[in-house]
């Protein structure tokens, strides 16, 4: 399936654990450091650097980009150090995540609160992602270096629905469809 951001709840309402989409527009990028002072933030009732109802966050730690290209090796990070924040930035409009890795109960229950999907990219493959990144920008908290909040510009960003908004879990899925019980 074809998304293009941002999203909206009937696009992310379509999705299941277990699609293959591709992701065409802007998705930011934030890890830890980041999400821990976005979080701070909303808690201090200030406004995020960008507006977040319908984006993407792709958790990506960048390589440094080869001269002429916008970004280098751009594969997705362990998305569970992210799993304190991922519930109060749904509740202001987050509809998309992307990393690698488990959630835990506390985001999966937000997602379907929220309606939010959680995708997979595929880890080592960041030179591939690259590749469907056009443009890379810092936009807020320059002194974190590599975890500072870009926007990217994306077109055709391959991932998977891991978790969908109904409780699917396609990590699940996949261990009791190949068990041997």
């Amino acid at each position: 399936m074809k998304l293009t951001t941002p999203l909206t709840e009937e696009m992310v309402a379509q999705l299941r654990a277990g699609d293959k989409v591709t992701i065409t527009g802007t998705i930011y990028v934030a890890r830890d450091a980041a999400h821990k002072r976005m979080v701070a933030a909303l808690d201090a009732g200030e406004p995020l650097p960008f507006d977040p109802r319908g984006q993407i966050i792709y958790y990506m730690g960048p390589a440094p980009a080869k001269p002429g290209e916008p970004i280098g090796s751009a594969g997705p990070t362990t998305s569970g150090r992210m799993d304190p924040y991922a519930p109060r930035l749904m509740e202001v409009g987050l509809k998309g995540m992307i990393g690698k890795g488990n959630r835990s109960k506390a985001v999966r229950e937000a997602m379907q609160k929220y309606k939010a999907v959680y995708l997979a990219a595929i880890g080592g493959a960041g030179a591939l992602i690259a590749k469907s990144i056009k443009k890379a920008e810092v936009v807020a908290y320059e002194d974190l270096g590599a975890e500072a909040l870009r926007r990217l510009e994306v077109e055709e960003f391959p991932a998977i629905v891991v978790n969908d908004i109904y409780g699917g879990d396609a990590y699940e899925q996949g261990v009791k469809q190949y068990s041997r019980e």
